[in-house]
C-alpha cells in the first residue's frame, strides 16, 4: 500500500482527495501547511507528496524547495494555477507532475501511479562486489566503505541503475542539479573524476565499469 502525504489549507478538499483516494487503496495523511508537511516529512517514511500551490505563510514553491534540500521524495503539485509559466516553475522546482484543479478523479489516481512506478527505486545496488546503499548513504567495496557527496553519491547510483545508458552532461546536470541549476558542464567532469579516485583508493576496477564515451558523456558498464 502505498502512502501518501497531502499538503493543503483547505480542509475541505484534504477530506475529499483523502476519502477517494483510499477508496483506492492509498494510505494517506493530511497536514494543512507546508511547514506542517516538512516537519512530518522529517520523522515519517511515505511514498509520494500531493502538494497545493496556494497557502498562507509558506506556498507550495516554498514547501517544494525546502522538501528537495532533504528528500527525493515524488511531489505532485495539485493546485488552482494553470498557466504555462507556473507549471513550469513547479516542474524546475522538483515536482514530478503538476496537475490543476478542478481535476478528474479517475486522472489523479492514474497520474500518481505513473509517478510511483517511474520514480521507484532501489535502495540498494550491487555490481561487482560494489555495493551502493541509499539508505546508509555509502559505497562498499570488499571490507572497505567510502563516502561521498551527496551530488556524487546520487550520480554513480543513477549510472549504476541504468547500465549502459550514456547520460549527456546535460542530462547528469538536468537529473543530478535540476532543471534551474546554474551549474557549468565541467561540473559534471570534476565530480565523475572523484568518483573514480574514491574508487581506485578501495582498489574497486572503476575503469572497467565507469566509462567515458567521446563526444556524448559517460555511462556505467
Amino acid at each position: 500500500m502505498s502512502r501518501l502525504l497531502l499538503i493543503d489549507d483547505e480542509i475541505r478538499m484534504l477530506q475529499l482527495v483523502t476519502l477517494y483516494l483510499e477508496h483506492h487503496g492509498f494510505k494517506c495523511t493530511s497536514v494543512n501547511s507546508g511547514e506542517k508537511g516538512i516537519s512530518y516529512l522529517e520523522d515519517h517514511k511515505v511514498d509520494l507528496v500531493l502538494l497545493d500551490v496556494m497557502m498562507p505563510s509558506m506556498d507550495g514553491w516554498e514547501t517544494a524547495s525546502e522538501i528537495r534540500k532533504f528528500s527525493d521524495i515524488p511531489i505532485i503539485m495539485l493546485t488552482a494555477r494553470d498557466t504555462n509559466t507556473d507549471m513550469v516553475r513547479g516542474l524546475q522546482i522538483g515536482a514530478d507532475d503538476y496537475i490543476t484543479k478542478p481535476f478528474d478523479e479517475d486522472v489523479l489516481v492514474a497520474r500518481i501511479q505513473a509517478v510511483l512506478r517511474r520514480t521507484k527505486q532501489p535502495t540498494k545496488i550491487e555490481m561487482n562486489g560494489l555495493l551502493w546503499d541509499k539508505d546508509n548513504h555509502t559505497i562498499h567495496f570488499k571490507n572497505n566503505t567510502i563516502l561521498l557527496t551527496p551530488k556524487e553519491f546520487e550520480m554513480l547510483g543513477l549510472l549504476m541503475k541504468n547500465k549502459n545508458m550514456v547520460f549527456s552532461r546535460e542530462k547528469l546536470l538536468e537529473t543530478v542539479w535540476g532543471f534551474a541549476a546554474d551549474i557549468e558542464d565541467r561540473t559534471v567532469d570534476s565530480h565523475i573524476r572523484n568518483i573514480r579516485d574514491k574508487l581506485r583508493k578501495i582498489e574497486f576496477p572503476i575503469e572497467n565499469h565507469l566509462k567515458t564515451v567521446w563526444g556524448l558523456g559517460y555511462k556505467w558498464e
